[in-house]
Parts: structure tokens; C-alpha cells; sequence
């Protein structure tokens, strides 16, 4: 089946590319980490001189990447995931699918670790929800109905169970992501939040598409 053209998902994948390049060259990485990377304790009220706003960033941090295996594998899930998904949704349903996902992972992450200072960067959230968009439109439903239960929503909570568990695998075999600064653990909270923003998106995005709502 030949696609139509990911132009949403292409513009994604560039701007957060580019952001990372002009970041490095400018050797500001670290610095922009804190001004833009999403900080828990922000919302609280903790004050940084020339941060965003609280609010963007959210946003701000997914353009912020800690090494070049972290942009690398952010670049590779939202590319790959992220065409697909477009192709079924349209161009309008992957920019809501990430920027909600956006949102959601740091809200997540907020509700583990409101009072934490330690900057939150990279698309990896946000790319969450277009992996889970994807696993729900294009996984074979092979779960059937039980009891009051249908069986499309038991394979919604199977996907949603099965991601939480990989993702505290990962967490508890590696604190580090690859490339990224000594103790930069993985954000798994914002990984499960953005994943579920994923899911809960991608039917109802689907139906006002070809229904033309």
C-alpha cells in the first residue's frame, strides 16, 4: 500500500531536528535544558530566570534533546509511527495526537514527582502517543468480548498494561539513556501518559475524519 505524504509528521521530525542541531552548535544544550526542558517544581512556583512560561513547556521540551542517540530514537519512533498514524487520521489528527500527548506526559509526570527540579527534555512523550495511536489502529484485534467488557476495549487496557510493564522494565534495567548526562533517568511516568493520550485519541480521531464531523 503506498502512503500519502506524512507532511505533518515530516514538519514534527524536522523542527525537533533542527532545534537540536542549532542547540548544539550553539553549545547551549545544558542551558536550554533548564529554560525550556518541563520542571515538576515550576508549576509549584519554583522561579528560573529566562525560562518559558510554565505552560509551553510542555511543549518547549520536546525540541530539547540530551544526546544524539536521544534525538536519534525520538526522531526514529515519531517517523515511523507517526506516518502511519497520519495515513489514518489525516494531518490535523497527528498534530493533535502529539501535542496532547505532549500535555499528558508531563501532567504524568507531574503526578509522580511534582516537587522535582530536575528538567524533563526530549519528544519522547509526546512520540509516546503516536506509538499508542499506532498500536491501537494497526495491531490485529485477536482479544474478544467478556462479559460487559467488548473486545475492543479489553484490547485497549491489554495494550495499555503491556506498555506500563515494558516501560517499568526499561526504567529498572536502565537509569540512562544512552548519550544522555549521568543521572538523566528515563521519564517513564511521561512515557505511559503520553502512550495512553495515544489510545484514547486514536478512534475518536479517526471516526470525526471519515465521518466528517
Amino acid at each position: 500500500m503506498r502512503l500519502p505524504p506524512a507532511r505533518a509528521t515530516i514538519a514534527i521530525a524536522a523542527v525537533t531536528a533542527l532545534a537540536w542541531v542549532a542547540a548544539v552548535l550553539a553549545g547551549q544544550t545544558d542551558r536550554i535544558a533548564v529554560l525550556a526542558g518541563f520542571i515538576p517544581a515550576r508549576v509549584g512556583g519554583l522561579q528560573i530566570d529566562g525560562a518559558a512560561p510554565v505552560w509551553l513547556t510542555p511543549l518547549s521540551c520536546t525540541l530539547v534533546h540530551a544526546g544524539i542517540w536521544h534525538v536519534a530514537l525520538n526522531l526514529l519512533m515519531i517517523v515511523f509511527c507517526g506516518r502511519l498514524v497520519e495515513a489514518s487520521v489525516g494531518p490535523g489528527g497527528v498534530i493533535v495526537t502529539y501535542l496532547v500527548g505532549a500535555y499528558v506526559a508531563c501532567a504524568a509526570q507531574y503526578a509522580v514527582a511534582p516537587h522535582s527540579g530536575i528538567p524533563m527534555v526530549g519528544a519522547s512523550g509526546a512520540g509516546s502517543a503516536l506509538i499508542g495511536a499506532y498500536a491501537l489502529l494497526y495491531s490485529r484485534r485477536r482479544t474478544t468480548g467478556w462479559g460487559p467488557f467488548s473486545g475492543q476495549f479489553l484490547q485497549i487496557i491489554w495494550l495499555a498494561v503491556a506498555w506500563i510493564g515494558i516501560q517499568l522494565l526499561v526504567n529498572f534495567a536502565s537509569g540512562n539513556v544512552p548519550g544522555t548526562p549521568d543521572g538523566a533517568l528515563i521519564a517513564a511516568p511521561a512515557h505511559v501518559g503520553g502512550f495512553l493520550a495515544g489510545l484514547a485519541l486514536a478512534r475518536p480521531l479517526l471516526l470525526f475524519r471519515y465521518r466528517g464531523a
